[in-house]
């Protein structure tokens, strides 16, 4: 084993085992895919918030409708980039919790 100048004697021995384009990415890959996927996630559900806030607080539109827009283009949008299933699940999990949070806004208006 040679040491060249400013390289250090770990270095030196993790050099000699690595060989050019033999290393499995397969895992790398994965993960990359995963963490982009995650953050277009994050990223239309924080889209379809804002949009749901500004319809309603903002334009004036009653909730209801706003609801159905934005769950409805939210479905179109994510199936379109390909989020599939599960995507279609969440949309409707977070319509539900809105129509269970409205609810509970409307209870608690006729208890005043």
């Amino acid at each position: 084993m040679r040491i060249k100048t400013g390289e250090t004697e770990l270095e030196a021995i993790m050099a000699g085992d690595y060989t050019r384009g033999e290393m499995n990415i397969e895992a790398q890959k994965g993960m990359y895919v995963g963490t982009m996927k995650a953050g277009a996630w994050g990223a239309l559900i924080t889209l379809l918030g804002l949009a749901y806030a500004t319809f309603t607080l903002s334009m004036g539109m009653p909730w209801l409708v706003a609801l159905v827009v934005c769950a409805g283009g939210g479905i179109v949008i994510g199936l379109g980039m390909g989020f599939g299933g599960a995507w279609v699940a969440t949309v409707v999990g977070l319509s539900g919790l809105a129509l269970f949070i409205q609810l509970l806004i409307l209870l608690f208006q006729l208890a005043l």
